[in-house]
């Protein structure tokens, strides 16, 4: 047979995990545990902030709207990978793939422009408080919002139209633990260096230049946190942001060393290493992380869920 093109080629197969039929149940009940706890603890944090007026803040909108996005983030793989360790068939159709390529690409460039608003909020709240209120109202705040979503959603759309274009071979296998750009670009049948220089453009742009904003604005974060005399107030300064800096570390430091390279691929192995990090551990560790390191966000959780409880035994 010879090489056929995009319009002939129907589906797909995605290889996911190889190798692994003697713990392939343990590793469905591990990836669905953590699907499961992603899902509940993102919820609960979206919900308690939407419900408590004591977190009606900006900087409780900005951590609700992270894990607003983090429900659709693992909705986009991992349900699929789940499948995939149940069925022997693990097939995928085209435009399934390059569905699935796109809201995964779009949700985390929103991620990253989230991430960046949140330390834009942190800096203004310690380096400018007393402009704070004026400057952060809820209005900018759904704005920000917004504007993060819609940039992340424009983002990767002439990525995946340059890869709609492209003709494939008759191999089909796609090894990965997911459709993305890198692997679907080692399947096709002509030269990718284009691609592959769109790629690393867009993912420089947006990776690179949020992370650095982020950087430089907790930069200015710690000089100003040097400043403060008692070492209570910096440790309070600093609890602030703690939290997000380190979902900020875990999230950015997988997705450099994934997107913004000159290369299809470092090893199969590695990446779908590096995949797991950002697909399904960052989800999950960012609710353990916000609820454990902040004291009023625990607060409220117990009180709406209080307050649920008596609702339910008063009916």
């Amino acid at each position: 047979m010879g090489p056929r093109n995009h319009s002939s080629l129907f589906e797909f197969v995605l290889l996911g995990f190889p190798n692994v039929g003697h713990v392939r149940a343990w590793l469905f009940v591990l990836l669905l545990s953590a699907y499961l706890f992603t899902i509940c603890g993102n919820m609960i944090i979206f919900l308690v902030t939407q419900l408590d007026i004591d977190l009606h803040k900006p900087m409780y909108h900005f951590v609700g709207a992270l894990s607003f996005l983090e429900l659709w983030y693992t909705a986009t793989t991992i349900p699929k990978m789940l499948a995939n360790l149940l069925s022997e068939k693990k097939t995928i159709s085209f435009a399934g793939c390059l569905l699935q390529t796109y809201f995964f690409h779009s949700l985390g460039a929103s991620e990253c422009y989230l991430l960046t608003a949140m330390a834009y909020d942190r800096y203004l709240a310690i380096c400018q408080p007393l402009h704070y209120p004026a400057i952060m109202t809820r209005t900018l705040c759904v704005r920000m919002a917004a504007g993060c979503w819609i940039c992340g959603f424009l983002c990767p759309i002439s990525e995946v139209i340059l890869v709609s274009q492209l003709p494939f071979c008759d191999y089909n296998e796609i090894q990965h633990i997911f459709c993305d750009f890198p692997p679907l670009l080692s399947l096709a049948c002509k030269d990718t260096s284009t691609n592959v220089l769109v790629d690393f453009a867009v993912n420089a742009f947006i990776i690179l230049i949020t992370f650095l904003f982020i950087m430089v604005s907790y930069g200015r974060i710690i000089g100003a946190v040097l400043k403060i005399k008692t070492a209570a107030g910096r440790k309070k300064a600093f609890s602030t942001c703690a939290s997000h800096l380190i979902v900020v570390l875990i999230f950015f430091g997988s997705i450099i060393f994934m997107y913004v390279r000159l290369k299809k691929s470092y090893s199969l192995t590695l990446d779908r290493t590096i995949a797991v990090v950002y697909s399904v551990l960052t989800p999950l560790v960012n609710p353990i992380i916000y609820s454990l390191r902040n004291k009023k966000l625990i607060r409220a959780i117990k009180r709406t869920i209080f307050r649920n409880r008596v609702r339910f035994i008063h009916h």
